[in-house]
């Protein structure tokens, strides 16, 4: 018996084990059918799916990719897996704790911010004001920017968590109400969970592409 309606993404609480974040892993079981001499159709497809993202990242990166596109990949690979193995029963979502997302974050963020700092100080402080400012606005636009800076990692995490807290609630919320309903109501709320099943595999989809495109440009921006 749940003690509330979060109780089911506290890591504490299923089976009281602490295996949860073990999901996190298991795509590495994934790994070692890829480097067959026959690729299978599911290989081919996720090679066409990494072709055309190192594609697009390199158009976003620009000239000084140097291979930084695989970074990028890997991770909307990672946050791919745990977004739909958190839609399978009795799995542990991983990707709807901060502690996850922003083990993601900020790191990215930071070493961004450190590089970006120490070999384009010019170009950061250039950034700081938007081209076109008038003088009486720039100690206000530095201020904003600054923030908005500072703030990107937390942006990225909280976006992330949210989107996938959401999701599940509402299923949480909708399937709690099954036993109290009729027959009609319940075929009814059969076919919104399995709409709502295909709305959240597409969030995770899209997720995990709008975290690794923002990071792709905030990496973009300190070259």
């Amino acid at each position: 018996m749940m003690a509330n309606l979060f109780s089911s993404f506290d890591p504490s609480t299923n089976f009281n084990l602490s295996l949860n974040w073990m999901s996190s892993l298991i795509g590495l079981i994934l790994i070692p059918p890829m480097f067959w001499l026959i690729p299978s159709r599911f290989n081919m497809l996720w090679n066409m799916i990494i072709n055309t993202l190192h594609k697009e990242f390199k158009i976003l990166l620009g000239k000084n990719s140097n291979g930084s596109t695989l970074i990028f990949i890997s991770l909307f690979s990672f946050i791919l897996f745990n977004n739909f193995l958190g839609l399978f029963p009795y799995i542990f979502t991983s990707t709807s704790h901060m502690t996850l997302t922003l083990t993601l974050a900020l790191p990215l963020w930071l070493s961004f911010m450190v590089y970006g700092w120490i070999n384009n100080t010019i170009h950061m402080l250039a950034h700081l004001v938007p081209q076109g400012t008038p003088p009486v606005l720039m100690p206000f636009m530095v201020c904003i920017e600054t923030i908005s800076n500072i703030i990107r990692p937390g942006t990225l995490a909280v976006r992330l968590s949210a989107n996938m807290i959401a999701g599940h609630l509402l299923m949480t919320l909708l399937g709690n109400t099954g036993s109290s309903l009729s027959i009609f109501m319940i075929n009814f709320l059969i076919i919104t969970q399995i709409l709502l099943l295909i709305l959240e595999s597409a969030v995770s989809i899209i997720q995990s592409y709008v975290f690794a495109v923002l990071s792709t440009l905030y990496s973009s921006e300190v070259n």
